[in-house]
């Protein structure tokens, strides 16, 4: 477990130390040649600040805002260096701006706004959807052609699952008989995505973790941020819209603008509650949060002819967080989406339990595949401390994409299909505990050829009224 992936002579930031910041830290000193003098931190609180005085490394509390960002990047990093952004209420894509126009490579788990930039109404729902943040980050490929490498969006989701959905397609080809051969290039992976038939993908988690510690009132619990949590629960719920797909949910809306991969619903995503299956929970009902591999994963897999898209799936994040954390969004919504005013991340505390994190793909001739990480709480404390199972499934690829990134330095801007998925599988799969590989006939496109608007649970009690998007 102590394997060097890579070496790094530079200086590397990290912004903000929360879940990811904290487990990573481990990792990075563990599975990269470097020193914690190497190492600095900047975030907006003391959180953490103990675990970073453990392994040696620098920490400064001095949040990052619209007006001092540029000042502290500038003191902090130049050319060759590394900034490792974990940070929540800060702009990825200004940070990403200044890393490409000074030499410096980037990674975050995803793409954040200033503060106020989930909620705020005065901007339209397109605006401030992860499919829009996601727009801007890649727009600036035009801008920085030839730039230091810049991983978007790769943690567990968005990141691992892309990898994932790569691996059960080969396994999928196989276990069909079909020769898949060696897919390279994204058109490689449409058309055999086309070819294996694949209507549905969702991201399909489910979180048994349970803590010794009852949630408490007006307390928000949950297994990695709760601000950012619920920050991602407000924004549109935002779904990957496939070819075959016939119906319209009622209230959904197409962007206007970019790729053209996906739809969202003038709801949020925490008051859209949609059907899904795990391997150990099997049949579960999660919530449709927006997340941008429901965005890239359908986009990366589109098949084009003539300029016409004539393949794609459709492709959510299907998510039922830990108890604890239900409870909580049960609060949050009851108050009409106000933050609690304590918020708790369980780790020490969690007594027992895992986090199953997968793809499921459907629609094909065996039904439905599921393929992912099963890993307990017991597993990740013998893995790597300051973490959880849910964390540790965001930290490894997390670091793993780092570690790809120091041994590929001008690769440009990138999401993480376009990363070489071998590569990054291999790096985390010692962290994941099982990976598993299981078909179920449970699937909700079995007797209709659309997931969509039926199984939206149009009776759930959460329906988004006090709190219109707009």
């Amino acid at each position: 477990m102590q394997k060097k992936y890579a070496s790094f002579s530079g200086r590397m930031l990290m912004i903000g130390f929360g879940a990811v910041g904290q487990g990573s830290l481990p990792l990075i000193l563990r599975h990269i040649d470097m020193q914690p003098e190497q190492i600095a931190i900047v975030t907006a609180n003391e959180l953490g600040k103990a675990i970073a005085a453990e392994y040696g490394v620098r920490f400064r509390v001095e949040p990052l805002t619209r007006d001092n960002y540029v000042a502290i990047l500038a003191r902090e990093l130049g050319p060759g260096d590394f900034l490792v952004n974990a940070s929540f209420d800060v702009s990825s894509v200004a940070l990403i701006e200044w890393c490409q126009q000074h030499g410096v490579l980037y990674i975050d788990a995803c793409i954040e706004p200033w503060p106020g930039g989930h909620t705020d109404t005065s901007v339209p729902a397109s605006r401030r959807s992860n499919y829009a943040y996601r727009e801007a980050a890649l727009a600036l490929r035009g801008k920085f052609a030839s730039g230091p490498t810049c991983v978007l969006m790769h943690g567990a989701n968005p990141g691992l699952v892309s990898h994932l959905v790569k691996q059960a397609l080969l396994n999928l080809a196989g276990d069909l008989g079909v020769d898949a051969g060696a897919p390279r290039s994204r058109e490689d992976w449409g058309r055999l995505a086309a070819q294996l038939e694949v209507k549905v993908i969702h991201v399909s988690e489910r979180d048994h973790q349970v803590s010794k510690v009852n949630k408490g009132k007006d307390e928000f619990v949950n297994t990695w941020s709760s601000e950012a949590f619920c920050g991602e629960s407000l924004q549109p719920a935002e779904l990957g819209w496939g070819t075959h797909e016939r119906n319209w949910p009622h209230d959904a809306r197409e962007y206007g603008f970019g790729c053209g991969s996906a739809i969202y619903l003038d709801r949020p995503g925490v008051a859209t509650r949609v059907r899904s299956w795990a391997p150990h929970e099997g049949s579960f009902h999660g919530w449709l949060i927006s997340h941008g591999e429901a965005i890239s994963i359908p986009d990366y897999l589109s098949v084009r002819e003539n300029g016409k898209v004539v393949y794609r799936p459709t492709c959510h994040y299907a998510y039922h967080p830990c108890d604890d954390a239900v409870l909580s969004l049960h609060e949050f919504s009851g108050n009409g989406w106000r933050f609690p005013p304590r918020q708790r991340l369980l780790r020490e505390e969690i007594g027992s339990g895992f986090d199953e994190l997968g793809v499921l793909l459907m629609g094909h001739k065996k039904g439905a595949y599921w393929y992912g990480s099963q890993l307990s709480i017991e597993e990740t404390r013998k893995l790597c401390p300051h973490n959880n199972a849910t964390s540790l499934q965001v930290n490894a690829p997390y670091i793993a994409a780092i570690a790809w990134s120091m041994k590929n330095p001008k690769a440009g801007i990138l999401e993480p299909d376009e990363l070489e998925y071998r590569a990054i599988l291999e790096m985390s799969a010692p962290y994941l505990g099982k990976l598993v590989g299981a078909y179920t006939d449970w699937t909700p496109l079995a007797g209709r050829g659309s997931l969509y608007p039926e199984d939206i649970d149009a009776s759930d009690p959460w329906q988004f009224r006090n709190f219109r998007v707009t």
